[in-house]
């Protein structure tokens, strides 16, 4: 997949502030734009050089936390060491993006004191920006054996990419708000009010799934099922004929009492989170719900499954990583804290293959972290909330935001230490 390169940085700016008597007493962080070897602050508030490892520094890692706050549970204090949370946060000087120019309305250009970017790291680039739905992007797609990138969004689209021009060459109207899309194979899958419509991109074939009352939120596979999280709080099912090469329905999973927003299969077990503030882990070969886990206390934005752990996230700001203890049972392990509502979990690996996470927040930034010490990479702004993300071939991956628009980013081969 090849697409028209971008700057990197966009128009990162740095200045010099007027009057050295105002200028305050040096802090210990190091500078981002000196280490960058671009800085014209004279003089500069930051440090030209680099700390020592064990000198402490302010902020959040000086209370023991790295980008944001974490916990153990406290029934596994008796526990081994755990892993999660003990990475470094890398010592970047926090730097401030303009929101004038994230809105698209900043007046003093290269003149502006703070920074023109659509993100801040050394590990992906943007490469572009892709334009076209009216609307908060909702799923992103990349069937096997097409060469089409697939977008749907609450604006009644699904658009179709070129995936070498990153030109759109196809628009089709679904007649309602697209609230999920997952492919599967050369399988497409779309979530929309009442209905899960099946696209197969190779023999040009489709197929409405019925069932579904009010709108679809959430679409996985596993097990060699097709399983849908909707509004009136079931899951559905549904298995492939071969023989009549169409879905028939298989079960209907009923437990949760409110909608079920975000669905992971791993394991023979599906996960599904809702907005009653609960996960329930079902069997996928008895359909039977095994567990339900209360710890969080808002909205179950997203689960993800890592390992052998099982990663979610809510609006309670908070991603939780869960284990199996010897009966089998789930329970949280780590908590890692975050200041807004985490929207969407992202698990990718790296060009290195180290494990990393990408978290949507509500506050329009994704937050990039190493996986599992929670060290964080890199943050990609957006004039909206992001709530699709998807991986791609070849270092890609793919984000979707709340003005409708996609941007596609590549992971460089250059890592931070």
């Amino acid at each position: 997949m090849d697409f028209e390169s971008a700057d990197r940085y966009g128009n990162r700016r740095a200045y010099q502030r007027p009057g050295t008597s105002q200028v305050p007493e040096r802090v210990n962080k190091v500078c981002f734009h000196w280490r960058a070897g671009r800085c014209n602050r004279h003089p500069c508030a930051f440090l030209h050089s680099e700390l020592p490892e064990h000198m402490p520094t302010d902020g959040p890692a000086k209370r023991g936390h790295q980008q944001g706050h974490a916990s153990r549970n406290p029934a596994s204090a008796g526990a081994p060491p755990s892993k999660w949370g003990k990475g470094r946060a890398g010592g970047k000087a926090p730097d401030k993006v303009c929101n004038y120019f994230l809105a698209g309305n900043c007046s003093y250009g290269e003149r502006c004191r703070f920074l023109h970017t659509w993100f801040m790291s050394d590990s992906f680039s943007l490469l572009t920006q892709l334009q076209g739905h009216q609307k908060v992007v909702t799923g992103i797609a990349l069937p096997s054996g097409s060469d089409k990138l697939y977008s749907c969004s609450k604006d009644e689209s699904v658009r179709v990419w070129d995936t070498q021009t990153g030109q759109c060459v196809g628009v089709i109207n679904m007649g309602s708000e697209v609230g999920c899309m997952i492919s599967e194979g050369p399988w497409l899958f779309i979530g929309v009010s009442n209905a899960v419509k099946a696209w197969n991109t190779q023999t040009v074939t489709d197929q409405s799934l019925d069932g579904p009352i009010g709108q679809v939120y959430s679409l996985t596979v596993g097990n060699g099922l097709l399983f849908a999280g909707t509004q009136d709080a079931r899951i559905l099912a549904w298995k492939f004929s071969a023989a009549g090469n169409v879905f028939e329905p298989a079960a209907s999973l009923s437990g949760h009492r409110l909608a079920v927003v975000s669905l992971v299969a791993g394991a023979m077990k599906l996960y599904s989170g809702s907005m009653d503030n609960s996960i329930k882990v079902w069997d996928l070969a008895t359909f039977q719900c095994l567990q339900t886990l209360t710890d969080h206390t808002s909205v179950v934005m997203s689960v993800l499954c890592w390992d052998h752990f099982l990663l979610s996230s809510s609006l309670d700001n908070t991603i939780k990583v869960w284990v199996a203890t010897e009966s089998g049972n789930l329970e949280v392990t780590y908590t890692h804290e975050e200041e807004h509502g985490v929207l969407a979990l992202c698990g990718m690996l790296d060009t290195e293959g180290k494990p990393v996470i990408l978290c949507s927040c509500n506050d329009n930034i994704i937050r990039v972290y190493d996986l599992p010490s929670f060290s964080e990479r890199g943050k990609i702004f957006s004039k909206e909330e992001m709530r699709a993300i998807q991986i791609g071939p070849g270092g890609l991956f793919f984000t979707g935001d709340g003005t409708g628009e996609l941007k596609v980013w590549r992971w460089s081969t250059k890592q931070n230490n």
